[in-house]
Order: structure tokens, then sequence, then C-alpha cells
């Protein structure tokens, strides 16, 4: 399984010039590949090969006065922009045919200098490493500073270098783990655990465990607001509009990150402690053109399920999604009559059936449970996805508080 760690850099101002010039350079390679497909559709010729893109955008550019600059920085860089202007068609024509799951895919278009997120991608053959005193060393650039938050669990295949919004530059490193000893790590356990996520506790576990929602952005509202109006006073195009936008950045970037710490936090202890676990397949893009857009947003269901599938594949857990059309909040936990819709305003109500008082979010919480524990013992197997990536700031995190975290 490949996973991805992710590290802060801190490169210099001199290092800060050359990483501006290694975005520039493959972002003016991928600009180059797509019109000349684009070109090439136009006049209804034949798109031209890699091989061919590769000779005359980077060897031959190079030669000419208005590339001559590609030569300044290393050309496993610009090879790897062509390979990503490649896999954006590639994907392009998968999705057109229906051969690529997921959402609906685009054709490539044009990056730009103004882009929120900067990065490059520095394979084995570009010869970087990792120094004596823990800098990492690419080519052209030098030795940058990096704040090792963790150690590398094997020698990584690439590192891709990102400059985000807010100004930040990371280092994330592809690594190559085995997942039966990453299954070591975790205790063995034969628990069970139905997850019902909601607005007004984030989380309602079904052994009865409240955990809270931060609300990380209505938290940052009134600064973030500020800083808008700041932004918008700013004239277009100025310097001092280009440092409003970056505290406006900065605000998003500490709201993001103090959710994602948060919902790793919460999915690496529910992965520790449970062999199965259960939640719900939300309709989050429906949920999210409702009026509870923002406080769906700020919840972050959908990153926070995605975490729990790549830790349970990665740690040898099984992961139950259940329908979104199950009534699990109309049904009674104990006696498994259903008892009919309710609106969103009652939060406990009484079976007819049994006469037992339920917690809305609790019995469903429990239903959850039950149907994931059928589901688990009928397949016999982790009902999970295929195995993905980590997101970069993954931490490891082995405990979780249900009250508020800053950032």
């Amino acid at each position: 399984m490949q996973l991805r760690y992710s590290f802060r850099l801190y490169p210099d101002a001199g290092q800060r010039t050359a990483l501006a010039r290694v975005f520039g350079c493959a972002r003016v390679v991928f600009n180059d590949a797509v019109r000349a497909r684009e070109d090439a559709r136009k006049a209804g010729a034949a798109f031209p090969t890699a091989g061919e893109l590769s000779r005359k955008l980077i060897t031959e550019a190079k030669q000419t006065k208005e590339r001559c600059w590609l030569g300044e920085v290393s050309a496993v860089v610009l090879q790897q922009a062509l390979r990503d202007a490649e896999a954006a068609y590639r994907n392009f024509f998968a999705s057109l045919k229906g051969t690529r799951k997921g959402p609906r895919l685009g054709a490539p278009r044009f990056k730009s200098r103004k882009d929120a997120r900067q990065s490059v991608r520095f394979t084995a053959n570009a010869r970087w490493n990792i120094t004596a005193d823990g800098r990492l060393n690419l080519p052209k650039i030098g030795a940058v500073k990096v704040k090792w938050s963790r150690t590398l669990p094997t020698v990584p295949t690439s590192v891709t270098v990102v400059k985000d919004a807010a100004g930040r530059y990371f280092a994330s490193f592809v690594v190559d783990t085995d997942p039966a000893a990453d299954a070591t790590r975790m205790p063995d356990t034969d628990h069970t655990i139905g997850i019902d996520l909601g607005l007004t506790h984030f989380a309602v576990l079904s052994d009865g465990t409240k955990i809270d929602s931060p609300r990380f952005l209505r938290r940052a509202e009134k600064k973030l607001k500020k800083a808008q109006r700041e932004l918008s006073r700013k004239q277009k195009g100025s310097k001092n509009r280009a440092k409003a936008r970056l505290k406006v950045a900065r605000v998003h970037a500490k709201v993001a990150d103090a959710r994602r710490e948060f919902h790793h936090q919460v999915s690496t202890k529910l992965i520790r402690d449970n062999q199965a676990i259960g939640v719900e397949d939300l309709a989050v893009k429906g949920l999210a053109r409702t009026r509870l857009a923002k406080s769906v947003h700020d919840a972050g269901w959908a990153s926070f399920v995605n975490m729990l599938a790549y830790k349970a594949a990665r740690y040898g857990r099984i992961l139950v999604k259940i329908g979104r059309f199950e009534p699990t909040s109309q049904t009674c936990s104990t006696c498994g009559v259903k008892d009919g819709p309710k609106p969103l305003g009652v939060r406990e109500w009484t079976c007819t059936a049994c006469g037992t008082v339920h917690d809305r979010d609790q019995n469903a919480a429990l239903n959850i449970k039950t149907a994931a524990g059928l589901a688990a013992s009928a397949c016999g197997a982790p009902v999970s996805p295929e195995s993905v990536l980590a997101q970069r700031e993954e931490t490891g995190s082995h405990g979780f508080k249900t009250g508020n975290r800053a950032a």
C-alpha cells in the first residue's frame, strides 16, 4: 500500500526564488503540452506522442531564445510535467468512455501562475536526497530545511514540493508499506461500532458516546470577515491586495488544518478500538445545496469517512457503508418496528410497539451497528474502497477530545 507523508518546508529567500522558477518552468511545459494537443485536435490531426512532445517542448525548446531558461531547472521536473498532462488526458478520455469511477472530468485546462496551489514532483532519477543533518537536498535548489514531525517508515520513491494558497511549503513523500506489518500495530479487538454523523454532535456512537462538533469555521467567522473586508478594500493588482489575500488564505488554512487534525484523531481512535465500523453513506453534495450548507461543509463528513476508509484498508479493519435510504432514524433498535418518519426537531421518541424511549441519534447509531455487523459477517472480508494515497496531513495521533481544539 502506498502512503503519503507530508512535512513542512522552510526554504530561505534564494531557495524560494529557485522554487518559483521550478514551478514556472513546469507550468509552462504543461501548458505547452495542452496547447499542442488542442492545436492538433482543431487541425484534425493525430495527437502528438509523449516522445514527440518531450523532444519538441523540452529538448529543442531549450535551444531557442524564448525557452532557453528551461535549462535552469531539473529536466526530471519538466518530464514529470509532460507525464501529468498525459495522465490528465488519459483520465479525461476514460471519464468520457465511462471506464473511470467518480464524477465526470473535464478536459485539461491551462495552469496559471495565480493558481492557489503550485507543485512539482521529483522522482528517484532526479537524484534528490536527505542530508545527514535532516535537510531535503533538491537538484538546482539546494538543501531545504525540513520540520520532521515523524520518521519515514521506508525509503520514499518520490517527493512532491507543494506551495499552498497561504504561502506555505510542504514536502510530500510517497512510501510503500506492508499492510500485514501495519495490521500488527493495532490491538486485537472484536468490537463493532455504529456511527451516526450529525451537526449538533459531530458523531454519536452506538455505545452512547457523543462527540461534539468543534465548528472550526463558525469560530473563525469573525476573524475571516475582518480579513475579507480588508481584502475587498485593496486595489486590484496592488501589493497590498496580495498581502491581504494571504491573510484570508491563512485563516482558511488554519481552519482546514484544525478540522483535519480533529478528523484524524477521531478516525484513528475508532479504527484502533474497533474491528468493524458502520457509517451512513450520506449524500453530502445534496446536503451542501440546502440551507445547512455552511454547517455541512464545516463538519467535513466526506473527508472523515475517507479517512476511515483508507485507515481500515491499511490496518485490516472492516468498514461498512450503510445505504443513505436505510430508515435508521425511523426503526426501533430494540424491537425492529419501523415507526415512521419524524421531523428533525424530534430528538427523542417512544416506540409505539415496545414503549422504549429512544434518543434519535443513538438509536440510529445502534441500527447502523446492527446493519454493519450483519454485512461484515455475511461477506467475511473488509468492506472498504480500494487502497488510496493517505492524506498528507495524517497525524498518527492515538486519541481525541470531544471538545474544541485549536489549530
